[in-house]
Protein backbone atom coordinates (compact mmCIF):
# COMPACT_ATOMS: atom_id res chain seq x y z
CA UNK A 1 0.00 0.00 0.00
CA UNK A 2 1.19 3.32 -0.88
CA UNK A 3 1.21 5.35 2.11
CA UNK A 4 0.42 9.82 1.86
CA UNK A 5 2.50 11.10 4.06
CA UNK A 6 0.79 14.59 5.54
CA UNK A 7 2.43 17.69 7.62
CA UNK A 8 -0.48 19.39 9.87
CA UNK A 9 0.90 23.19 10.18
CA UNK A 10 -1.24 25.09 12.86
CA UNK A 11 -0.28 27.10 15.94
CA UNK A 12 -3.66 25.98 17.95
CA UNK A 13 -2.38 22.14 19.38
CA UNK A 14 -5.84 21.37 20.26
CA UNK A 15 -6.86 21.22 16.38
CA UNK A 16 -3.91 20.14 14.98
CA UNK A 17 -3.93 16.85 17.59
CA UNK A 18 -7.20 16.52 16.21
CA UNK A 19 -6.70 16.98 12.66
CA UNK A 20 -3.53 14.54 13.06
CA UNK A 21 -5.11 11.89 14.79
CA UNK A 22 -8.31 12.03 12.94
CA UNK A 23 -5.75 11.33 9.69
CA UNK A 24 -4.16 8.84 11.28
CA UNK A 25 -6.79 6.35 11.52
CA UNK A 26 -6.73 5.99 7.54
CA UNK A 27 -4.88 2.89 6.55
CA UNK A 28 -2.94 4.92 4.05
CA UNK A 29 -2.43 8.15 5.87
CA UNK A 30 1.02 9.07 7.75
CA UNK A 31 0.71 12.33 9.83
CA UNK A 32 2.99 14.67 11.88
CA UNK A 33 2.04 17.86 12.90
CA UNK A 34 4.07 21.34 13.40
CA UNK A 35 3.07 24.54 15.25
CA UNK A 36 4.94 27.23 13.23
CA UNK A 37 6.41 27.78 9.81
CA UNK A 38 9.85 27.49 10.88
CA UNK A 39 9.08 24.28 12.71
CA UNK A 40 7.18 22.93 9.39
CA UNK A 41 10.29 23.54 7.03
CA UNK A 42 12.66 22.05 9.89
CA UNK A 43 10.25 19.04 9.58
CA UNK A 44 10.56 19.27 5.43
CA UNK A 45 14.08 19.21 5.91
CA UNK A 46 14.88 16.47 7.91
CA UNK A 47 12.36 14.23 6.36
CA UNK A 48 14.12 15.20 2.80
CA UNK A 49 17.16 14.34 4.79
CA UNK A 50 16.14 10.78 5.70
CA UNK A 51 14.50 9.81 2.41
CA UNK A 52 11.06 10.20 3.71
CA UNK A 53 9.41 13.92 1.82
CA UNK A 54 6.01 14.87 2.89
CA UNK A 55 3.60 14.99 0.14
CA UNK A 56 1.14 16.81 1.18
CA UNK A 57 1.05 19.78 3.71
CA UNK A 58 -1.93 20.95 5.33
CA UNK A 59 -1.71 24.62 6.61
CA UNK A 60 -3.51 27.22 8.42
CA UNK A 61 -4.10 30.17 6.77
CA UNK A 62 -4.20 32.25 9.72
CA UNK A 63 -0.75 30.86 11.14
CA UNK A 64 1.13 33.28 13.52
CA UNK A 65 -2.07 35.56 13.81
CA UNK A 66 -4.72 36.85 12.19
CA UNK A 67 -3.93 38.69 8.71
CA UNK A 68 -6.97 40.88 7.64
CA UNK A 69 -7.29 41.74 3.51
CA UNK A 70 -3.61 39.68 3.61
CA UNK A 71 -0.16 40.17 3.17
CA UNK A 72 2.45 39.93 0.64
CA UNK A 73 4.04 36.24 0.69
CA UNK A 74 7.60 36.79 1.62
CA UNK A 75 9.87 33.49 1.60
CA UNK A 76 10.73 32.33 5.36
CA UNK A 77 14.05 31.15 6.15
CA UNK A 78 13.91 27.38 8.68
CA UNK A 79 15.55 29.23 11.24
CA UNK A 80 14.15 32.19 11.50
CA UNK A 81 11.33 31.77 14.44
CA UNK A 82 9.85 35.54 13.25
CA UNK A 83 10.24 35.52 9.81
CA UNK A 84 6.74 33.45 9.30
CA UNK A 85 3.74 36.29 9.09
CA UNK A 86 0.81 33.62 7.80
CA UNK A 87 0.13 30.50 6.10
CA UNK A 88 0.26 32.00 2.76
CA UNK A 89 4.09 32.81 3.29
CA UNK A 90 4.70 29.33 4.30
CA UNK A 91 3.50 27.90 1.32
CA UNK A 92 6.00 30.46 -0.62
CA UNK A 93 8.63 29.58 1.20
CA UNK A 94 7.97 25.38 0.81
CA UNK A 95 7.67 25.75 -2.70
CA UNK A 96 10.71 27.76 -3.04
CA UNK A 97 12.72 24.60 -1.22
CA UNK A 98 10.15 21.63 -1.91
CA UNK A 99 8.19 22.57 -5.24
CA UNK A 100 6.91 19.06 -5.39
CA UNK A 101 5.09 19.14 -1.89
CA UNK A 102 1.42 19.97 -2.44
CA UNK A 103 -0.10 22.35 0.25
CA UNK A 104 -3.64 22.99 0.98
CA UNK A 105 -4.41 25.71 3.35
CA UNK A 106 -7.18 25.19 5.86
CA UNK A 107 -9.04 28.50 6.59
CA UNK A 108 -11.73 29.52 9.02
CA UNK A 109 -14.01 31.37 6.49
CA UNK A 110 -14.37 31.78 2.73
CA UNK A 111 -12.20 34.80 1.48
CA UNK A 112 -11.46 35.14 -2.43
CA UNK A 113 -8.84 37.49 -2.24
CA UNK A 114 -6.61 34.97 0.34
CA UNK A 115 -7.42 32.06 -1.88
CA UNK A 116 -6.22 33.69 -5.00
CA UNK A 117 -2.98 34.88 -3.01
CA UNK A 118 -2.65 31.00 -2.14
CA UNK A 119 -2.67 29.47 -5.43
CA UNK A 120 -0.56 32.48 -6.47
CA UNK A 121 1.92 31.13 -3.92
CA UNK A 122 1.69 27.84 -5.37
CA UNK A 123 -1.04 26.62 -3.01
CA UNK A 124 -3.27 23.58 -5.01
CA UNK A 125 -6.29 23.75 -2.59
CA UNK A 126 -8.39 25.57 -0.19
CA UNK A 127 -10.57 24.54 2.13
CA UNK A 128 -12.73 25.13 5.24
CA UNK A 129 -11.48 24.01 8.46
CA UNK A 130 -15.03 23.15 9.75
CA UNK A 131 -15.21 20.32 6.67
CA UNK A 132 -15.66 16.66 6.18
CA UNK A 133 -12.69 14.53 7.02
CA UNK A 134 -13.96 12.94 3.87
CA UNK A 135 -14.21 16.21 2.22
CA UNK A 136 -10.35 16.42 3.09
CA UNK A 137 -8.99 12.91 2.33
CA UNK A 138 -10.67 13.86 -1.45
CA UNK A 139 -8.85 17.04 -1.50
CA UNK A 140 -5.65 15.68 -0.53
CA UNK A 141 -5.61 12.55 -2.72
CA UNK A 142 -6.74 14.99 -5.50
CA UNK A 143 -3.80 17.44 -5.35
CA UNK A 144 -1.69 14.60 -5.12
CA UNK A 145 -3.33 13.88 -8.82
CA UNK A 146 -2.65 17.50 -9.82
CA UNK A 147 -6.14 18.79 -9.26
CA UNK A 148 -6.96 22.12 -7.73
CA UNK A 149 -9.70 22.38 -5.35
CA UNK A 150 -11.93 25.14 -4.05
CA UNK A 151 -14.68 25.70 -2.33
CA UNK A 152 -17.97 26.07 -5.40
CA UNK A 153 -18.92 29.26 -3.71
CA UNK A 154 -15.39 31.10 -4.03
CA UNK A 155 -14.83 29.80 -7.67
CA UNK A 156 -16.30 33.51 -8.86
CA UNK A 157 -14.51 35.64 -6.76
CA UNK A 158 -11.31 33.87 -6.86
CA UNK A 159 -11.30 33.78 -11.05
CA UNK A 160 -12.14 37.59 -10.27
CA UNK A 161 -9.17 38.19 -7.87
CA UNK A 162 -7.23 36.25 -10.49
CA UNK A 163 -8.00 37.80 -13.58
CA UNK A 164 -7.33 41.38 -11.65
CA UNK A 165 -4.01 39.90 -10.51
CA UNK A 166 -3.04 39.35 -14.38
CA UNK A 167 -3.65 43.06 -15.02
CA UNK A 168 -1.65 44.45 -11.69
CA UNK A 169 1.09 41.81 -12.78
CA UNK A 170 1.33 43.23 -16.56
CA UNK A 171 1.71 46.61 -14.96
CA UNK A 172 4.67 45.40 -12.18
CA UNK A 173 6.38 43.82 -14.99
CA UNK A 174 6.85 46.76 -16.82
CA UNK A 175 8.06 48.60 -13.55
CA UNK A 176 10.27 45.65 -12.79
CA UNK A 177 11.96 45.57 -16.72
CA UNK A 178 13.00 49.46 -15.92
CA UNK A 179 15.62 47.90 -13.14
CA UNK A 180 19.12 47.24 -14.11
CA UNK A 181 20.63 43.77 -14.10
CA UNK A 182 21.91 44.69 -10.51
CA UNK A 183 18.72 46.23 -9.18
CA UNK A 184 16.81 43.04 -10.53
CA UNK A 185 19.60 40.85 -8.63
CA UNK A 186 19.05 42.93 -5.84
CA UNK A 187 15.15 42.19 -5.86
CA UNK A 188 15.49 38.79 -6.24
CA UNK A 189 17.65 38.86 -2.80
CA UNK A 190 14.75 40.72 -1.31
CA UNK A 191 12.10 38.24 -2.15
CA UNK A 192 14.33 35.79 -0.35
CA UNK A 193 13.87 37.80 2.43
CA UNK A 194 17.96 38.59 2.48
CA UNK A 195 18.58 41.69 4.59
CA UNK A 196 21.32 44.48 3.35
CA UNK A 197 24.22 42.37 5.10
CA UNK A 198 23.28 39.38 3.70
CA UNK A 199 22.82 40.68 0.52
CA UNK A 200 25.96 43.13 0.50
CA UNK A 201 27.90 39.64 1.54
CA UNK A 202 26.89 37.29 -1.13
CA UNK A 203 26.82 40.02 -4.38
CA UNK A 204 30.41 41.18 -2.92
CA UNK A 205 29.09 44.13 -2.00
CA UNK A 206 29.53 47.17 0.34
CA UNK A 207 25.95 47.71 2.68
CA UNK A 208 26.03 51.30 1.49
CA UNK A 209 26.05 50.32 -2.30
CA UNK A 210 23.35 47.67 -1.46
CA UNK A 211 21.17 50.52 0.53
CA UNK A 212 21.59 53.03 -2.69
CA UNK A 213 20.23 50.07 -4.54
CA UNK A 214 17.56 49.47 -2.49
CA UNK A 215 16.48 52.61 -2.55
CA UNK A 216 16.88 52.58 -6.52
CA UNK A 217 14.56 49.39 -6.40
CA UNK A 218 11.99 50.87 -4.24
CA UNK A 219 11.84 54.52 -6.36
CA UNK A 220 11.58 52.66 -9.64
CA UNK A 221 8.95 50.22 -8.58
CA UNK A 222 7.20 53.22 -6.95
CA UNK A 223 6.81 51.96 -3.47
CA UNK A 224 7.72 52.98 0.29
CA UNK A 225 9.28 49.42 2.05
CA UNK A 226 10.41 45.91 1.12
CA UNK A 227 7.23 44.17 1.55
CA UNK A 228 5.77 46.16 -1.11
CA UNK A 229 8.40 46.26 -3.67
CA UNK A 230 8.59 42.09 -2.58
CA UNK A 231 4.81 42.01 -3.31
CA UNK A 232 5.10 43.87 -7.27
CA UNK A 233 8.45 41.40 -7.58
CA UNK A 234 5.80 38.39 -6.92
CA UNK A 235 3.34 39.90 -9.21
CA UNK A 236 5.65 40.48 -12.17
CA UNK A 237 6.88 36.51 -11.53
CA UNK A 238 10.06 37.74 -9.90
CA UNK A 239 11.37 34.74 -7.82
CA UNK A 240 13.73 34.51 -5.13
CA UNK A 241 17.49 34.12 -5.79
CA UNK A 242 19.14 30.87 -5.33
CA UNK A 243 19.96 30.71 -1.83
CA UNK A 244 21.76 27.17 -2.23
CA UNK A 245 23.37 27.88 -5.49
CA UNK A 246 27.18 29.41 -5.47
CA UNK A 247 27.25 33.16 -4.85
CA UNK A 248 27.60 35.48 -7.87
CA UNK A 249 31.27 36.37 -8.88
CA UNK A 250 33.21 39.38 -8.36
CA UNK A 251 33.63 41.39 -10.95
CA UNK A 252 30.48 39.92 -12.89
CA UNK A 253 28.51 41.20 -15.50
CA UNK A 254 25.60 42.08 -12.91
CA UNK A 255 27.94 44.91 -11.31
Amino acid sequence: MVRIRVLVVDDHRIFAESLAAALAAEPDVDVSAAGSGPAALRCLERAAAEGRRFDVLLVDADLGGKMPGGRPAVPVQAGDEDGLVDGISLVTGVRSVQPQVRIVVLAEKDDPARAALALQAGASGWVAKDCSLNRLLTVIRGVLRDETHLPPALLTGVLRELTAARRHRTESEQLVESLTPREREVLRCMVAGLGRKAVAERLYLSPHTVRTHMQNVLGKLGVHSTLAAVALARRAGVGPVDLTGDVVERGGQLA
